[in-house]
């Protein structure tokens, strides 16, 4: 298929005669700009020119869950980017429910003699899965970096979450609109990234919601993640009185608003909610989710990066690389609202807002 310049400039938002210098391996392009010409013509589908396929530095092997979940496309997106911009061809491997498993994606991309791979949420997350794939991966040897997840003795860098840090802060936010009767709702606790939130979890209503180990037994619910796994777990915190959730995931989220609705209760009026990930459309949700933002773009280049590294030689640190993430405040959690201790005779229970104990964050 014969490339149109016009096609390919709009795709890369510069001008024809800079897709035609570029094209024509020409002087005077920035190696962003020339970068991002080359990537539009991968995007578009059309293939590069002889002379300008030597700058392939190999493939690169992305090993990423289904894409369901908007917080993956998001990841690969950034990987696939920053990869294309240090040489490297980016191939995707998604799984799906029944489909292609890590370890069958992984013997197809050493079939094609990948320079290394990313994974990111894979097996290495698993505290029940056997990591010896991934030491016989580095005896190769064949450079690795995992995202999100951390396996003990596998000398490769990691790239992650602080997922501890980012529960405490929900936590937190929540408290400090005075909310005490406080839930969580989870994923399966084998999950390295779950454990870390329940202990998050644990050690902020502790503190600062005086939460006793009976408390506490009650208040954490592990379900699957998505829409439907947030939903039932909900439903059964809501059933023993929290006046706010805190969830392991923005889609958990949504399944925790639908079980409010269902039961006539409004949120935020009458359940706060905090997600996690601030992932595509949080801002446009109704209400507009509160969540705990993951750097995507810091977290997906300093993994390509590392991984870049190891391929040309230099070691990386093989440690844990932790990201901060950030409290976003939006229309899903509000000050907590007591009952009227002076209802109306024979009507339903009004309630009032109570004033925070703390002040709100911005």
């Amino acid at each position: 298929m014969r490339a149109r310049l016009s096609d390919i400039a709009q795709q890369a938002e510069v001008s024809e005669a800079t897709v035609s210098r570029v094209l024509n391996d020409r002087p005077g392009v920035a190696p962003e700009t020339r970068q991002a010409v080359l990537t539009a013509l991968d995007v578009l589908g059309y293939e590069r020119p002889a002379r300008l396929r030597k700058r392939s530095a190999g493939l690169v092997g992305l090993v990423v869950p289904e894409l369901d979940n908007p917080i993956f496309p998001a990841f690969a997106q950034v990987i696939e980017s920053t990869l294309a911009q240090s040489g490297f061809t980016p191939v995707l491997c998604t799984q799906t429910p029944g489909g292609v498993t890590e370890d069958e994606y992984v013997e197809m991309l050493l079939d094609r003699q990948v320079s290394g791979i990313v994974f990111v949420s894979g097996l290495h997350a698993d505290t029940a899965a056997n990591h010896d794939r991934y030491r016989a991966l580095i005896a190769r040897p064949l450079p690795i970096v995992m995202i999100n997840g951390y396996a003990p003795g596998i000398a490769a860098p990691f790239v992650s979450c602080d997922d501890g840090e980012a529960t405490e802060l929900a936590v937190a936010h929540l408290v400090a609109l005075g909310h005490r009767r406080i839930g969580l709702i989870t994923g399966p606790d084998r999950f390295v990234p779950v454990q870390r939130r329940v202990a998050g979890f644990r050690a902020a209503m502790t503190r600062l919601a005086g939460a006793t180990e009976s408390d506490l037994a009650e208040l954490a619910e592990l379900s699957l993640f998505g829409v439907e796994g947030g939903e039932a777990a909900a439903g059964r915190l809501i059933e023993r009185g929290v006046t706010g959730i805190v969830c392991g995931s923005d889609l958990m989220a949504l399944g925790a608003i639908r079980a409010a609705r269902q039961r006539g209760m409004s949120v935020p009026g009458d359940v706060s909610v905090v997600g996690y990930d601030d992932s595509p459309l949080m801002a446009f949700t109704d209400p507009p989710l509160t969540t705990m933002r993951q750097p995507v773009t810091a977290m997906a280049v300093a993994a390509v990066r590392a991984l870049v590294d190891e391929i040309n030689g230099h070691a990386a640190p093989h440690s844990e690389y932790l990201f901060r993430p950030e409290l976003v405040v939006r229309g899903s959690t509000a000050v907590v609202r007591q009952p009227d201790p002076n209802p109306a005779p024979g009507g339903p229970k009004r309630q009032r807002p109570a004033p925070p104990a703390l002040p709100v964050p911005a």
